[in-house]
């Protein structure tokens, strides 16, 4: 699902269980930390999965805005265009 106005949010396996099964949320935000907050007000369980009690992302948890790492771009205050993918992308490890 690409939205022509908003921006798509991917959500991976192990948390879709928290929005209804979706693969893809469509959502409306100027930057990554709109993105959260929209998803804390409609998909709260979601947000706890990304988010821990203070509001920053968990350790574990990987924000993506199209194939770049927020990490490298601006954090939570990277903004967002029409079009964009968001993507959640959980940690792996393991031996």
């Amino acid at each position: 699902m690409t939205t022509g106005d908003g921006v798509t949010l991917w959500v991976p396996g192990p948390l879709r269980s928290a929005c209804g099964g979706a693969t893809e949320l469509a959502i409306s935000a100027p930057t990554v930390r709109g993105a959260l907050a929209e998803i804390e007000r409609r998909h709260p369980a979601l947000y706890r999965g990304v988010c821990d009690e203070t509001g920053a992302v968990r350790r574990h948890v990987n924000l993506f805005v199209n194939s770049s790492h927020v990490r490298d771009l601006k954090g939570l205050d990277t903004t967002l265009a029409p079009g964009d993918v968001v993507a959640i992308i959980p940690a792996v490890s393991g031996g």
